[in-house]
């Protein structure tokens, strides 16, 4: 048996998967995000391991025994800066706060290789404008950080007391050279930091340690290696089978990201595209994200009234069609293509006939013209799919499915075990730390359930519809420009 557990915005999930690669039991435990001022988004790293904890000791005791090894995912480029003794300083930065806009450009301008060495353009979600942020606004607590660390990897910190981190989730950081798969010490001098700071890099299948005795007993577990594992986007990938160059996964969780492998460096940062490593020794992998995806059908469905997302979705298939409204999923800024942390939701096109359906409906569709967006970015960096596997909790709904696909215009797979990507994927990654097994032997896709194509009618539709959408974002985006707009 082998543990996987993904510590995402939300929840904390685990799961066990055994030799065969079924999943055998999951579990998982809530997360809550303050949002003390606009833009501001942080956890508390205390709450990931209690979440995290809570999530494995939910599992079936026999099967924890039974653990051979233990991989982490996690939610991305949050910041969680330790002091001497290792606790955390101040509540970390999340990847989808927004505050640090002005460090981005500053810290570009320090630098003007940056992109080309990491890949990326910088943005408030990365984790280095976090630090630019915190050494203006905070500089007492700047001084006293000794390490800066990622979310899971402070999980790993207080399961085996070790500082170290995966390429994958390191390439988020925009301290990371990208190609070269090493810290950049051109990068890190932006932030006035230096590797000293940084954990140790390794490749995502590669055990950074063992769980100590006390975290052990803690979870039920054997002293076992844990693995490097990945960011939760990377690790979802290798949980789909989403390894080899072409490979492409649409992610429908908290964010929404449209996901390609490559064998090679390649970037499109112009257009906030991320290219960054992928969670298996020389392989990368190209993102165009969403901050907000699933979450905004969550919002909408919650703000007019639905007791769950499932009955607002049931809503809306039943209703059919938006009636013309449009809805820009942007609740908390976006990221690909705009960069705008300042760009936020809207309606438009309502009528008195317009009812709680007609907005869910309008929701679905205004995150699928979002990844229509991301799509389009990622083609003009090269990288282009002919389907993708659907993951994340989103891939429930067959009928978003069908919208999804009409409006990429690219068929999408769906396949078993598939909501429970990142953490399925952490547990594949423990396994090969553990075997040293080839990863194309263990990384493989799971078994198909279904194929949703393109529906002709909506393909005609959403080409119709995209350009009215995109336009209504270029018309009111000037609106909510407090001269941070790029």
């Amino acid at each position: 048996m082998f543990l996987g557990v993904d510590l995402g915005t939300s929840s904390a999930k685990a799961v066990v998967v055994d030799e065969a690669g079924v999943t055998r039991a999951e579990a998982s435990a809530p997360l809550r995000v303050s949002r003390p001022q606009s833009l501001w988004s942080e956890q508390d790293a205390s709450d990931w391991v209690e979440a995290s904890e809570m999530a494995v000791t939910g599992l079936p005791p026999d099967l924890r025994a039974a653990v051979k090894g233990v991989g982490l995912s996690g939610q991305m480029h949050g910041a969680t800066l330790l002091g001497r003794d290792d606790k955390p300083l101040r509540p970390a930065i999340l990847w989808n706060d927004g505050r640090a806009h002005a460090e981005c450009a500053e810290i570009e301008a320090a630098e003007p290789r940056l992109r080309a060495i990491t890949g990326n353009k910088a943005m408030p979600g990365f984790t280095a404008p976090k630090l630019a942020w915190v050494r203006r606004h905070e500089p007492e607590l700047f001084a006293a950080t000794r390490k800066v660390l990622l979310p899971k990897d402070y999980l790993r910190l207080v399961w085996t007391g070790d500082h170290a981190t995966d390429l994958s989730d390191a390439s988020g950081t925009l301290w990371l050279d990208v190609g070269k798969r090493a810290w950049s010490d051109a990068a890190l001098a932006v932030t006035s930091l230096t590797a000293d700071h940084m954990p140790a890099l390794f490749e995502g299948s590669v055990a950074t340690g063992m769980l100590s005795a006390s975290a052990a007993a803690r979870l039920g577990l054997k002293r076992v290696p844990v693995a490097a594992g990945a960011g939760d986007q990377a690790a979802g990938a290798a949980g789909a089978g989403v390894i080899d160059p072409g490979d492409a996964s649409l992610a429908l969780g908290t964010s929404g990201v449209l996901f390609i492998a490559s064998a090679g460096f390649h970037a499109n940062p112009g257009e906030a595209t991320h290219a960054f490593c992928h969670a298996l020794p020389r392989r990368w992998h190209q993102m165009a994200v969403l901050l907000s995806a699933a979450s905004a059908i969550d919002w909408v469905a919650s703000v007019v009234g639905f007791s769950s997302p499932a009955q607002a979705f049931a809503a809306a298939e039943a209703k059919g069609s938006s009636g013309g409204a449009l809805f820009l999923p942007y609740l908390t800024g976006e990221r690909t293509p705009h960069d705008n942390a300042y760009a936020r939701g809207a309606f438009f096109g309502l009528s008195a006939d317009t009812d709680a359906a007609t907005l869910v409906h309008a929701a679905l569709e205004g995150v699928a013209f979002a990844f229509a967006d991301g799509r389009d970015a990622l083609a003009r960096a090269g990288e282009k799919c002919e389907r993708a596997t659907v993951i994340g909790g989103g891939a429930r709904s067959a009928y978003w499915g069908k919208i999804l696909a009409s409006a990429l215009n690219l068929p999408l797979t769906y396949r078993q075990g598939s909501e429970n990507g990142p953490a399925h994927g952490a547990a594949r990654l423990a396994r090969l730390a553990v075997t040293g097994e080839d990863p194309a032997a263990v990384c493989r896709p799971g078994p198909m359930m279904s194929v949703v194509e393109p529906d002709a009618a909506l393909l005609a539709l959403y080409t119709e519809r995209l350009p009215r959408w995109r336009e209504l974002y270029r018309r009111t985006r000037d609106l909510l420009n407090y001269g941070a707009v790029t």
